[in-house]
């Protein structure tokens, strides 16, 4: 079973993309929250394999919420679909730790496949959208990595030991250690420092 949340506060545009995602294929349950607060007791409930996320929503907004999902639930793939598709908007987002960034006017077809692609493990941006970020996409692109070893590199930037990334990520160390290794060998380096060098030099230089 394919558990998929979507969070957005207009309940005719929540209600068509839940139908929207059922068209993934059989076997795919959709629900909805209008807020963060709904979101959060939905995710707390049940074991969710993707979230799409609006950013444009009443109280806590969703980039905010973003934040607060990447630390709570690490693991959780979070797709943002947005009106607000500028380079600033989409830079943040990406650093963030989304796994993918829609824009409002795509097609249905667009939006299932860029979820497929996520759903796979890989950081998705339409093309349109992939000059204006140079982070995270470009990094998954060009060296293959995953967007799982992506949220790994992530915590590596941030100073995290590999016990540390385990227990943030709900993996075992040993899977850890197997990421790092596949990071570095994608990047063709030898340690964190030289990774990290790679993965500087290719952020956005607006946030």
């Amino acid at each position: 079973m394919l558990r998929l949340l979507v969070i957005d506060d207009h309940a005719l545009v929540r209600e068509g993309l839940m139908q929207t995602l059922h068209q993934l294929g059989d076997g795919v349950a959709c629900a909805g929250a209008q807020d963060a607060d709904e979101a959060l007791r939905e995710l707390q409930s049940e074991d969710y394999d993707l979230v799409l996320l609006d950013l444009m929503m009443p109280g806590i907004n969703g980039m905010a919420f973003l934040g607060v999902l990447r630390k709570r639930f690490p693991s959780l793939p979070v797709v943002i679909l947005s009106a607000l598709d500028d380079a600033d908007t989409v830079a943040r987002a990406m650093r963030q730790g989304a796994s993918g960034f829609v824009p409002k006017y795509s097609s249905s077809e667009e939006l299932l496949d860029a979820l497929r692609q996520v759903l796979s493990g890989v950081v998705f941006l339409p093309p349109e959208l992939q000059e204006a970020h140079g982070g995270n996409r470009s990094l998954s692109e060009r060296y293959g990595i995953t967007a799982g070893q992506m949220r790994v590199l992530e915590l590596l930037g941030q100073g995290k030991t590999n016990r540390e990334i385990a227990d943030l990520l709900g993996l075992t160390e040993g899977t850890v250690k197997i990421h790092v290794s596949a990071i570095f060998k994608a990047l063709k380096v030898t340690n964190r420092g030289q990774a990290l060098l790679i993965v500087n030099k290719r952020k956005p230089a607006r946030l």
